[in-house]
């Protein structure tokens, strides 16, 4: 195994299942990992078809919300995030896109820097048809606060309060990270 994929694996054997589909979602990736080396998007749109990518989600964790943006290729409510490159770990990825996407740098004090949630997703939108491997960081925001999403990514941006039962057209795993979130920072 090539030394950036065994240090994925590690991150995704940290990774504590929320359900059932999580569980078979870090099973999965992890024989992935096992069978192959090429894990980072290199060519758009799906070179190769399964790729890894990080989600950054703003989280307010005392206004207890979530900063969405409507992406323009997929044409759902999306966190901010992105393809992990070539040998760039997943977290640099995450402190990346953050910064590209917000103009912000992130804090990852809400659960730390491990991602919280891993899932995998075939995407629909433009760039339909590929698998995106998907870990999930937690970057503390402030519902109070105004960010500006990158236009060249996002049309619009919101806050949404956390309530898995009222999820936007987003990510189909979207409110059982939402069910995971918020398991993570009730008291």
């Amino acid at each position: 195994m090539h030394p950036a994929t065994a240090v994925i694996a590690e991150i995704v054997r940290g990774i504590e299942p929320f359900d059932a589909l999580e569980c078979e979602h870090i099973a999965q990736t992890l024989r992935w990992l096992d069978a192959t080396d090429d894990v980072f998007r290199r060519a758009k749109p799906a070179t190769p078809p399964r790729h890894l990518v990080t989600y950054a989600v703003l989280v307010d964790p005392d206004g207890r919300a979530v900063l969405l943006g409507l992406h323009r290729l997929a044409g759902l409510w999306l966190p901010t995030g992105g393809h992990v490159e070539p040998g760039e770990h997943p977290l640099a990825a995450a402190r990346r896109e953050t910064l590209e996407e917000l103009g912000i740098e992130p804090d990852f004090g809400v659960v730390g820097t491990a991602p919280l949630f891993l899932t995998i997703t075939t995407t629909i939108g433009i760039d339909a048809g590929h698998e995106d491997v998907s870990l999930w960081y937690v970057v503390r925001g402030d519902r109070t606060r105004e960010y500006r999403l990158d236009p060249r990514e996002f049309g619009d941006g919101r806050w949404w309060d956390i309530d898995r039962f009222a999820v936007p057209e987003s990510d189909p795993h979207f409110g059982r990270f939402l069910g995971k979130l918020e398991a993570a920072i009730l008291p």
